[in-house]
């Protein structure tokens, strides 16, 4: 039977939770995740557990931040002026932003303080700093 390798387009259900159960993504219910193998579509860690899996194989993998979404960085807390923000927009403690990299590639920013004239932006990914555990089946490999 063929093993996933590089290159391969391979289609996988999973479900990721935190260490206490908690769901964080599923694909149950919804189609499977694919993706190319070895173009880093997925996170390392995903892609390294995928790797000589076969056809429909299914196995329990624990993936560390450094190999999911990275540590959590302090560096990546920034505060900024109220003004930079529209007048009319209230910017609350918890609301989700984003914002594009000169890449293009979408940063998920949270508002983790405002004062009365600044705000504290966190853009560290939500899942920086975070193990993450995964029930992983291939689907298909082509």
């Amino acid at each position: 039977m063929a093993k996933v390798k590089h290159g391969d387009i391979v289609r996988i259900h999973f479900t990721s939770t935190f260490k206490d159960g908690t769901i964080v993504d599923s694909t149950m219910n919804k189609e499977p995740l694919q993706f190319i193998m070895g173009n880093g579509e997925v996170i390392s860690g995903l892609e390294e557990a995928v790797e000589g899996m076969e056809e429909g194989e299914t196995k329990n993998i624990t993936i560390p931040s450094d190999k999911a979404f990275g540590p959590y960085n302090e560096e990546m807390i920034q505060v900024v002026y109220k003004d930079r923000f529209p007048a009319d927009f209230e910017v609350i403690v918890g609301m989700k932003l984003q914002a594009k990299n000169e890449d293009g590639q979408i940063i998920p920013i949270t508002v983790i303080d405002v004062s009365e004239s600044t705000v504290t932006l966190d853009l560290n990914h939500p899942l920086a700093g975070k193990e993450l555990f995964f029930n992983v089946n291939v689907v298909a490999i082509s």
